[in-house]
């Protein structure tokens, strides 16, 4: 009789440990699934964010800048008018505060992962603010179309979030 009750000890205790490791092997599932939900949900969820460009440093360069996030990539569409004619450059900023008249309130070009300064791809490092160069026709227009998946809208990876810089 006594080794009945010890085996049925026994097993009823193996039983109860057993269900609690189920139970937290369950748990911990459910939040690896609800983690990876989540990134999947911030990744299809399209953003959008329009910014007016106004003109600085006495130049009458104006325009709009167009960032839109879908599927894990943000776009970026520029249009520019009152450009002299030639080669220019756009960057990101640390700050969107761009209240000084000639810009330098926005700081320096983005660059959270501490890079140095290069094309955009470059196998030496560039900025997470280095967009890059592009050409003004005779009229001063341009448009600038931009695309990577080293940007974010809103997310909460500071090294890619844009929100908060300046163009």
């Amino acid at each position: 009789m006594k080794k009945i009750l010890v085996v049925l000890s026994l097993s009823i205790l193996g039983f109860s440990y057993s269900c609690k490791e189920a139970k937290k092997e369950v748990k911990e599932a459910t939040e690896e699934i609800e983690a990876t939900m989540h990134d999947m949900e911030e990744k299809m969820e399209e953003k959008t964010i329009t910014i007016a460009l106004e003109p600085k440093s006495e130049t009458n360069v104006k325009g709009e800048v167009i960032f839109t996030q879908k599927d894990g990539m943000v776009f970026m569409t520029a249009t520019m008018s009152g450009l002299t004619p030639g080669e220019h450059a756009i960057h990101l900023h640390e700050s969107a505060d761009c209240s000084a008249a000639d810009g330098s309130s926005a700081g320096g070009h983005w660059n959270p992962t501490f890079k140095p300064h290069g094309k955009w791809g470059a196998e030496a490092g560039y900025h997470s603010g280095d967009i890059g160069n592009f050409m003004a026709d005779e009229e001063g227009n341009a448009k600038v179309e931009f695309s990577t998946d080293q940007w974010c809208i809103g997310c909460e990876d500071e090294t890619k979030n844009i929100i908060g810089k300046g163009v």
